[in-house]
């Protein structure tokens, strides 16, 4: 069956980012707090940043499929995309994960994909900072992302960058880098909600970080005293998502239809009042 067709009278769209969900308690907000929060806004399209969505590392299957029933349109990733195991066959099958652009050509899944909401097509597009990631081997994403842009511009003007990366100085060099080429690009990784949120003067909104979406009494979502305990013995423990304090945060973006240019972003931190429970 055909698509419907997109609604050609609606000239502003709003994109709501999500900043990372982190544990269970992140997706238990996501739960409580999406519905209303789409209704209040009027987005017309959701992004997440899932990495740290099962357990505070990666995102697995289960919790992949759980979101997306949940209301969010595209999960975006980071240098944690395959801590997984179910994932990396999963992400395959899934157009809706994206996992960061610079990685290698030939690896499981894909990093940037062309959506198709009601109102407009939306193009989104996931890639990794060079700082901090000793881990992975990456393209260059300062070339990279230029070229990549090129081919989501082709079939919509437009187009949301999730860059993760960890320096806020590589962030503001690929804001200014994209000013103008993009609609928006969203900082994420560090999981603090920064109030640097503006429109740069060709028309692209950026803010350097889109913060997290669970605990906020925590230690970047997880439990203060198990993150604690790590830094102070040296020795591994598995963490566990923190449940003091709940919040959603990140932002909400209003794009021009015609242009792809920002017309305003705007930060959110909506209390999560339900008690938390798994």
């Amino acid at each position: 069956m055909d698509a419907p067709p997109l609604e050609s009278d609606v000239k502003e769209i709003k994109v709501l980012f999500i900043g990372e969900i982190v544990g269970k308690s992140g997706v238990f907000c996501v739960k409580k707090l999406l519905p209303q929060l789409k209704e209040e806004t009027g987005a017309h399209f959701v992004i997440a940043n899932g990495e740290g969505a099962t357990g505070g590392y990666g995102i697995g299957k289960n919790h992949a499929i759980y979101l997306r029933k949940l209301g969010i349109d595209a999960i975006t990733s980071g240098e944690r995309i395959y801590y997984k195991k179910d994932m990396v066959e999963h992400i395959q099958k899934a157009p809706y994960i994206l996992r960061p652009v610079n990685y290698p050509y030939d690896n499981p899944g894909r990093g940037w994909m062309v959506y198709k909401s009601d109102v407009a097509m939306i193009g989104v597009i996931t890639i990794l900072g060079q700082a901090g990631f000793p881990r992975v081997h990456l393209t260059n994403p300062f070339i990279l992302l230029p070229e990549i842009v090129k081919k989501v511009a082709e079939r919509t003007p437009i187009i949301i960058v999730d860059f993760h990366a960890s320096m806020s100085a590589e962030k503001r060099g690929m804001f200014y880098h994209m000013d103008g080429q993009v609609s928006a690009v969203i900082g994420t990784h560090t999981k603090a909600l920064t109030a640097d949120e503006t429109i740069l003067p060709n028309g692209t909104a950026v803010i350097s970080d889109a913060g997290r979406t669970g605990s906020i009494n925590s230690v970047g979502g997880l439990e203060p005293g198990i993150e604690l305990g790590q830094f102070l013995t040296q020795i591994p423990e598995y963490s566990k998502a923190a449940w003091d304090k709940l919040e959603l945060q990140g932002v909400l973006i209003t794009i021009d239809k015609n242009s792809g240019k920002a017309l305003e972003i705007k930060r959110l931190r909506i209390e999560c009042e339900d008690e938390g429970h798994e």
